[in-house]
């Protein structure tokens, strides 16, 4: 594994020291990526010694911190090509532990918070990043404060209670609840964990982008649709990219990526539409797709450059969209997938409609997280017949 060599802001470019827990850049609030020294790796470490390694995010040990993990078998998720179209290829994230692709960030976070002593951790959450942290931090011995909205789906409340976290059910949003953690942390000594106000959910999520190009002969695809609430796999991927470029695994192509969002909460769709540089806060957010109620993410700047740099775009799509895709994934290629996931079936359909894209782009769509988590969410959609 690598030692971390410095913390650097996304803002300003700061480099900070890694030898003590870290939230956001002191100077302006920039998020904070973890950087490695690499240089021993360049020339000598070959994709082809990955072979072997155990079959978990953690096999890319070279570019993550040098620490004993807190794992429940995270990572290396299958990709799945699709049973009717040859280009298009589904990474099935919902087989993480905790049913989530939350549990990479998560396990990379609390590994971190174990190293340094952190005894306390709280976390706003849209639901499925709740269950990973309550699972993670009861593996770690640390204690969890979870504040979700009351209407989060029932399996993650259930997940936190049973894994022994403290949880605060918020009558609003996920920035409500990320404004009850920010009010109470320093009172209630809580390391505050939420996305992008910490550097290592985004270096456990960046595996994601590693496996993709694995698992694709190290050919990175010519688009990649991400549901984005936080975005912080987005961005972990891109920053995947660049470590490989770096390694001398892949070269300097790099895949459009896609943005999806919920038509009733798209705060970074209204701010590519308008070519802003960050997004506003999106009012009154609502989606049958609880990860994407997100009306505000903190790194929204980093994701709409991401967007820019890659030749990417932005896609919103309807509750009843998602609903069918849902329908249509699990009959047709027998994935039930959650409805964020779903999401980027129907904004392929859309960009290739568009001719954004050409039914001959080879195209990777993340499915996030597993259907079987928002039953009570569908139930009104499938109801029982007498």
């Amino acid at each position: 594994m690598a030692a971390i060599s410095y913390l650097e802001c996304t803002k300003c470019g700061n480099h900070i020291s890694a030898d003590e827990p870290r939230t956001v850049c002191p100077a302006d609030g920039g998020s904070l990526y973890a950087r490695y020294d690499l240089k021993p790796y360049i020339g000598k470490l070959k994709p082809q010694a990955l072979a072997g390694r155990v079959r978990s995010m953690w096999r890319y040990a070279e570019v993550l911190p040098d620490v004993e993990p807190i794992t429940l078998g995270e990572g290396f998720t299958p990709m799945i090509q699709s049973r009717h179209n040859a280009n298009l290829l589904i990474k099935d994230e919902g087989l993480n532990p905790t049913g989530s692709f939350k549990a990479r960030g998560l396990s990379a976070a609390v590994t971190m918070c174990k190293f340094y002593g952190v005894k306390k951790i709280a976390i706003p959450s849209a639901g499925n990043a709740a269950s990973a942290l309550a699972a993670y931090a009861a593996a770690a011995g640390i204690e969890a404060h979870i504040f979700m909205p009351k209407d989060v789906p029932q399996s993650n409340f259930i997940e936190c209670k049973l894994y022994g976290a403290t949880v605060t059910l918020v009558d609003g949003l996920i920035s409500d609840c990320a404004k009850m953690v920010s009010e109470r942390k320093s009172a209630e000594n809580w390391f505050d964990i939420s996305s992008l106000k910490e550097p290592f959910r985004v270096e456990g999520k960046k595996t994601m982008g590693y496996e993709v190009a694995e698992q694709l002969d190290w050919k990175l695809p010519d688009a990649i649709f991400y549901p984005t609430g936080g975005g912080v796999g987005l961005i972990g991927m891109w920053k995947a990219f660049d470590e490989m470029e770096s390694l001398g695994w892949i070269g300097r192509e790099r895949p459009k990526m896609i943005c999806v969002q919920a038509e009733g909460c798209a705060p970074i769709i209204k701010a590519w539409e308008e070519h802003k540089p960050v997004s506003e806060f999106y009012p009154n957010a609502h989606t049958v797709a609880a990860g994407l109620r997100v009306p505000k993410a903190y790194a929204d700047y980093i994701i709409l450059d991401i967007l820019k740099k890659s030749g990417g775009t932005a896609v919103s799509v309807t509750d009843d969209e998602i609903v069918k895709a849902v329908r249509e994934w699990a009959s047709s290629e027998g994935i039930f997938a959650a409805p964020e996931g779903a999401a980027t079936l129907v904004a392929y359909r859309k960009l290739i409609a568009s001719g954004f894209l050409s039914p001959a782009d080879k195209v990777v769509l993340f499915n996030t997280g597993s259907g079987l988590k928002y039953v009570d969410v569908f139930k009104d959609y499938f109801p029982r017949s007498s």
